[in-house]
């Protein structure tokens, strides 16, 4: 048999198998859970209906409100209440209630609960996130998760690899949000359904935790089961200091003779800031092909793009300038939100004329906070741009990175941001 990539290392060993090929499929043991406010009442409602009332280990299991907080509504409310009661009853540790809840995918390794080499679920499509970690992290439906709470154990079909490299460095104004619309534009929004979209090569060593949780972010917006990032120098310098819990983990690498179904390397040098247009995230168009499109809305905040990175590249270009359109800042935690004000990055903002909120997902699911109208257009840091994604069925999301967002903001049409950086 050859060699094994992350992602099969990863699942063999929760499976208790010596090795593993792509199809295999094996019962893996959980090392982490993500729950929040959307997926897990109806998880909890599963688990009550089959008279089924424990936690597998209270200590693997991270809970969170964020699409809907603060409630929007009644019915936002109720979910709110189960996923209290729930969490509560359980005694479970790592529960951020309101105050300090935050976007999930930003509050779970800013909060120390992601560790190399481990098997992480959550009930929401983008747990692909924490494959930066060089973890194996999946979304999975709310009976998955029920099933998960329960026991601490899934069955997985282990996905073929795909392997992406990439080099040279970053020019001015592109970020690591360019690359992974890059990378999805060239293969499409199926182009790795069900497998694993890992990431390799010398621009990396360039990238913070941050920006390459952008990249894992976006990869189920290819199809992929997982992304995933190998162990290196930042992700250790991330670590030190805050994880929770248990501070040894296991790093696994990629066997030189691994097999990929697909290889594809990314001369990032070459990269413009890309823009995708409605309605799906792999049509990208580099801004000198589509600047001076008049936008309504600017959103810049998200699981993708709503870390201190962000902001600070956002501020950089607003400062001192107002915004000509409606332009929404969204810290993704509460640690993040204290950094904004901290850094003068609130203030900025206020001045700009941009508003400021608390830590939610509310406007990148059209659930609240910032919803589009009939015919309304807006630039966003978010990963999705459905039909209907922010609103009104007939309202239009372009994708950015932070920068396109912020300059665009500040003319009010798609713009390039080099000429303010």
């Amino acid at each position: 048999m050859s060699g094994m990539t992350i992602t099969e290392k990863i699942l063999a060993r929760a499976g208790g198998k010596k090795a593993v090929q792509p199809g295999d499929l094996v019962n893996a043991q959980i090392d982490m859970i993500m729950c929040h406010d959307v997926t897990t009442p109806p998880a909890i409602s599963m688990l009550k209906e089959k008279g089924i009332d424990k936690v597998f280990d209270r200590e693997k299991i991270v809970v969170t409100p964020d699409h809907f907080q603060p409630a929007k509504d009644i019915k936002s409310a109720e979910l709110h209440k189960r996923l209290d009661t729930w969490a509560k009853a359980h005694k479970l540790p790592h529960y951020y209630q309101l105050g300090r809840a935050g976007v999930c995918h930003a509050l779970l390794p800013e909060q120390g609960h992601i560790r190399p080499g481990e098997v992480i679920v959550g009930g929401d499509s983008h747990t692909c996130t924490y494959g930066a970690f060089g973890a194996f992290s999946t979304g999975i439906g709310s009976t998955d998760l029920a099933a998960a709470i329960a026991t601490g154990v899934l069955w997985f079909k282990v996905p073929a690899s795909m392997r992406f490299t990439l080099k040279g460095s970053l020019r001015r104004g592109v970020y690591s949000k360019d690359i992974i619309l890059e990378v999805i534009r060239r293969i499409g929004t199926d182009g790795a359904l069900y497998k694993a979209m890992e990431f390799v090569g010398p621009t990396l060593k360039e990238l913070s935790m941050e920006a390459r949780m952008t990249i894992t972010n976006m990869a189920i917006e290819a199809g992929g089961k997982n992304g995933i990032i190998g162990f290196d120098a930042t992700t250790k310098a991330y670590l030190e200091g805050r994880l929770k819990g248990k501070t040894d983990y296991t790093v696994v690498e990629s066997d030189k003779d691994a097999k990929y179904v697909h290889e594809d390397t990314i001369d990032c040098a070459t990269l413009e800031p890309i823009v995708a247009f409605p309605h799906l995230p792999s049509n990208g168009k580099p801004i000198g092909e589509c600047k001076g499109l008049r936008m309504d809305q600017a959103y810049i905040g998200s699981c993708t793009n709503g870390r201190i990175e962000d902001l600070r590249i956002a501020a950089r270009i607003i400062k001192g300038k107002e915004v000509a359109i409606r332009t929404i800042i969204v810290p993704a935690t509460p640690e993040i939100w204290k950094q904004t004000i901290d850094e003068g990055l609130a203030e900025i903002f206020y001045n700009s004329g941009c508003v400021v909120s608390a830590p939610t997902c509310g406007a990148c699911l059209g659930g609240f906070m910032g919803i589009l109208a009939e015919g309304e257009r807006c630039v966003s840091t978010t990963n999705r741009n459905f039909v209907g994604r922010m609103g009104h069925p007939k309202s239009e999301v372009y994708l950015a990175n932070p920068a396109v967002a912020a300059a665009t903001a500040v003319e009010g049409v798609l713009t390039d941001p080099r000429k303010y950086l």
